[in-house]
């Protein structure tokens, strides 16, 4: 792995696939990263699909009008289940999305750690990704993860690297 900073900062959401294939031990290597990804309590209330066959991307590609992705020959999604997550008991703050963005942060990472790109989808009609995948109900669904090559002419966008200034966003106390 490299520097963990390096690799924070380096990242960034693709939006040009290659279209190359993805190594099934990478897929593995992937999901495992999301699998230790630390959760409340480790109640892991989450839940990660692989969406591997043409015909099952072909259908989850019509919930979303993200068709940048489509070269993508593998695509994760990640959702939750409130009712197994662990629940601050004094405001009752579910953690089930919390632990679900972990989750997807950690796959994110591991994905350009392995050199692949990949971009977080929030963009997408979950009700008919549920309908079409009935395995997905009972889940709050999270963000979708395409992974392959990056497109040689890809980019970050010019917005990766604006940061708001450090006094808006960190305070001592």
């Amino acid at each position: 792995m490299k520097d963990f900073s390096e690799l924070a900062h380096d990242r960034y959401s693709v939006r040009k696939f290659d279209g190359r294939d993805i190594p099934e031990e990478d897929v593995e290597t992937i999901i495992q990263a999301g699998i230790c990804a630390p959760t409340a309590v480790n109640n892991q209330p989450v839940k990660i699909w692989v969406f591997r066959s043409q015909e099952a991307r072909d259908k989850l590609l019509t919930c979303t009008k993200m068709q940048f992705i489509s070269p993508a020959k593998v695509i994760f999604m990640v959702g939750a289940k409130p009712e197994e997550a662990w629940v601050r008991p004094f405001d009752q703050k579910n953690y089930a999305e919390v632990d679900a963005s972990i989750v997807t942060t950690h796959m994110m990472l591991e994905i350009h750690d392995l050199g692949y790109g990949s971009t977080w989808i929030g963009h997408f009609n979950a009700a008919q990704v549920q309908e079409l995948f009935p395995e997905t109900k009972g889940y709050e669904l999270i963000a979708l993860l395409p992974v392959s090559g990056i497109a040689e002419d890809c980019e970050p966008s010019p917005r990766h690297t604006q940061y708001k200034e450090r006094n808006q966003l960190v305070s001592q106390l």
